[in-house]
């Protein structure tokens, strides 16, 4: 995937088109002017990027908040698969750009204003987990759906949290052949890796959120300190994560972590590859 920096970005400005692909209420707060947006962790992201971009051979440049989030990476790597074939992805986003000095459009309100408070029940229809299975000769990846959830606040400031993956509705993405591809999750599903029979299900428990004072919007904002329980073993897991406020009834969130599946008791060791990381 072809990708770009600030400095070009800011000579091409006028002449591609600019999708800012965070949610609805990042935008409002800020995007590169001009911008259009069209959120990568809607369904309808491809639909809506559609109606804004007919032509699937214009010039478009993705960006999110920046490394280390893989949103725009994830937005383009669709487009591309959905058969837009000029698509760049701005990969330090956000970040980046006003790290230039580069000027934003937005209200810069949204999240400052609202104090959210309560127990906040995921989303399991909208949610999604993507995971990358690579070792030093190969990746696949694809997604996981949620099985349940639920995050803690209180004063906008975040307490507790937890999660819970499906690991009968795990899918890949990149295998084209259908034969290989149901090999693969059928072998994903049995007691070499996750002996899914028997562990339906896989947590996190995040049993202390530490507050990020440096971040930018956009940008991780908490440490979530926990546990992974995956095929009945628990180990440790730390990792940075976005938890923002949508409105007072709404929150979004967004992180990435890796874990490494032999400490789960998953000893398979093949040419090929291991789901060991996941984005949500």
């Amino acid at each position: 995937m072809k990708t770009i920096a600030a400095a070009e970005l800011k000579t091409l400005q006028k002449n591609v088109t600019l999708i800012h692909v965070l949610p609805e209420e990042h935008f409002a707060q800020q995007h590169l002017p001009g911008a259009l947006n069209a959120c990568v962790y809607e369904m309808v992201f491809l639909s809506k990027v559609a109606e804004l971009v007919p032509d699937k051979s214009a010039a478009m440049i993705v960006y999110g908040a920046g490394a280390p989030s893989l949103d725009s990476t994830t937005a383009a790597e669709k487009l591309a698969k959905a058969g837009y074939t000029n698509v760049r992805d701005f990969r330090g986003g956000l970040t980046e750009w006003q790290q230039n000095g580069l000027a934003v459009e937005g209200t810069g309100l949204i999240g400052d204003s609202i104090n959210p408070d309560g127990l906040f029940k995921v989303d399991v229809e909208t949610s999604v987990v993507r995971w990358t299975g690579r070792n030093l000769f190969n990746h696949h990846q694809g997604t996981i759906k949620l099985a349940g959830g639920r995050i803690e606040v209180q004063n906008g400031a975040l307490q507790a949290a937890s999660f819970t993956l499906d690991m009968n509705r795990i899918v890949c993405e990149d295998l084209v052949d259908t034969a290989y591809n149901a090999l693969l999750i059928r072998h994903l599903r049995d007691d070499d890796f996750f002996a899914v029979d028997q562990f339906p299900t896989a947590e996190f428990v995040c049993e202390r959120a530490e507050p990020l004072p440096s971040c930018t919007p956009g940008t991780p904002n908490y440490t979530l300190h926990g546990a992974m329980k995956l095929r009945g073993v628990t180990q440790p897991l730390s990792f940075p994560a976005v938890i923002a406020a949508a409105d007072a009834d709404h929150l979004i969130g967004q992180a990435q972590f890796e874990i490494d599946r032999t400490q789960f008791g998953s000893q398979y060791a093949p040419a090929g590859c291991l789901p060991s990381s996941a984005s949500t």
